[in-house]
């Protein structure tokens, strides 16, 4: 993902998968505790209202849109965990598995513990 980018810019943005589907609209963005640094968006998908994390490296923005380098289908069957609330560590430990990324921030020991864990921009937690 860009960086500089204000997560407020992002919302209302249109999402397209890797063959330029139209996954949804940005509904939120959630930011990296640790750094402040945007890590996931919730796009609304329409299908049944719901909103699907995606994560937003290694995603960019392009043409007033938001292309993520996944397919669709896989967008769709991400994990639901609802949203307007801050995302636990074993939350976003389950969507990194899904989308198959490494997970940033663990140590050489590999500890969770050492994670830094998203929370929704604007807000103070």
């Amino acid at each position: 993902m860009q960086t500089g980018i204000d997560p407020r810019d992002l919302i209302g943005l249109k999402a397209f998968d890797r063959d330029g589907r139209k996954i949804g609209i940005v509904d939120e963005v959630y930011l990296d505790d640790a750094t402040g640094v945007p890590e996931w968006a919730a796009v609304r998908t329409g299908l049944f209202s719901r909103d699907a994390f995606v994560p937003l490296e290694p995603s960019e923005v392009a043409d007033g849109a938001l292309r993520v380098p996944f397919e669709r289908s896989l967008v769709r069957e991400a994990p639901d965990f609802g949203v307007g609330r801050h995302l636990s560590p074993a939350q976003e430990l389950r969507l990194y598995h899904h989308y198959g990324l490494d997970v940033p921030g663990v140590g050489p020991s590999g500890s969770d513990d050492d994670m830094t864990f998203g929370r929704i921009a604007g807000s103070g937690s």
